[in-house]
């Protein structure tokens, strides 16, 4: 079957990337439509050997399409996602607009594809936070294996996960260091050249941000909800690819060679772990890569049955504009739509 496609928010840093994984992964498009806001129609953007052009979000008739990649910020979905389900196609949604709905199915494909049928309750398919979606890809094989019980997860999050905006700002800043200059912080709250913020979204009454409550919910909907997490979310000055320290402790023993071996046969992830300089993955390695990759696996004598890990992805690929595309995939393998067309 070949399927009628829109991305919606195709001018953004992760609508351009939807369509260049469309392309790669060569999902089987009949009729592929750019679709943003008013203000971007008519501009021109790549799929494969040619461009397509932005049509106007308002006027974009959704019955001549079967699957819409949402990726305009959660205020568009909101207003827009279940209109479109409702005309029948099936939305994946890349905002936190429909996360945490019951009737909405999160969803990672290496950890919970079962959970593609509950979409036919709105046609709408949340794709998770970018930071959850690559540890639940680690967590899952050796929750299989293990049982996981509570997570401790430090994240070191790139600039890109605040879109254009944010790598923009690392740029000028770190340009301006070296001419004395001053470029104040818009995006972030504090100036990200060659710093760290401690700070990812807005603040909770609890003191933790929602970026950190995100990944806690958004674990236990896709996961298991008995997982206990607590994490520490970290705006850090690189542009492209998350990193996350996770300690994991589990209810039954798992060595840290039961792991790596568990790891190396899962799906999704690509182990490089070698204990010497620079037998690890970082960040500006693992651009435009698929894969999550996992490295430092080692034990945590501090807790009973403990283990830690790195992991590093992707955050506009696996973190975002590839796991969309994966659950398009899903959606053809497991036949749950049928093509307007069919």
């Amino acid at each position: 079957m070949t399927y009628r496609v829109a991305v919606v928010g195709a001018t953004g840093a992760v609508g351009r990337e939807m369509l260049a994984t469309l392309e790669e992964l060569e999902f089987p498009i009949k009729e592929i439509y750019a679709v943003a806001s008013r203000k971007s129609l008519g501009v021109e953007v790549s799929f494969k050997n040619g461009t397509l052009k932005c049509e106007d979000l308002e006027q974009f008739d959704f019955t001549k399409v079967d699957i819409v990649l949402m990726s305009a910020g959660g205020d568009v979905s909101k207003k827009w996602s279940e209109k479109i389900g409702k005309l029948g196609p099936i939305v994946i949604d890349n905002s936190s607009a429909w996360r945490m709905d019951p009737d909405v199915p999160l969803i990672v494909p290496e950890v919970n594809p079962d959970a593609i049928w509950d979409c036919k309750k709105k046609n709408i398919i949340a794709n998770p936070n970018c930071s959850t979606i690559q540890m639940v890809v680690a967590l899952k094989p050796l929750h299989d294996a293990a049982v996981v019980k509570r997570v401790i997860v430090s994240t070191y999050q790139a600039t890109a996960g605040a879109g254009k905006e944010g790598m923009d700002e690392l740029w000028d800043q770190t340009k301006a260091v070296f001419v004395m200059g001053d470029v104040p912080a818009k995006k972030f709250t504090k100036e990200i050249a060659f710093n760290v913020i401690p700070h990812i979204d807005v603040f909770m009454e609890d003191g933790q941000t929602k970026e950190e409550w995100k990944m806690k919910v958004e674990t236990k909907k896709i996961l298991d909800p008995n997982i206990e997490v607590f994490a520490t979310c970290v705006r850090v000055p690189v542009f492209v690819g998350h990193s996350e320290s996770i300690n994991v402790e589990f209810e039954n023993p798992l060595s840290e060679d039961e792991a790596r071996e568990i790891l190396r046969e899962a799906p999704g992830i690509a182990v490089i772990d070698k204990r010497e300089n620079g037998g690890y993955v970082t960040p500006k390695e693992c651009v435009g890569e698929f894969d999550t990759f996992v490295s430092r696996i080692r034990t945590d004598p501090s807790v009973p049955n403990g283990l830690a890990f790195w992991c590093v992805s992707d955050n506009l690929r696996k973190g975002a504009a590839l796991n969309a595309v994966q659950i398009a995939q899903l959606l053809d393998e497991r036949g749950v739509l049928t093509p307007v067309d069919a």
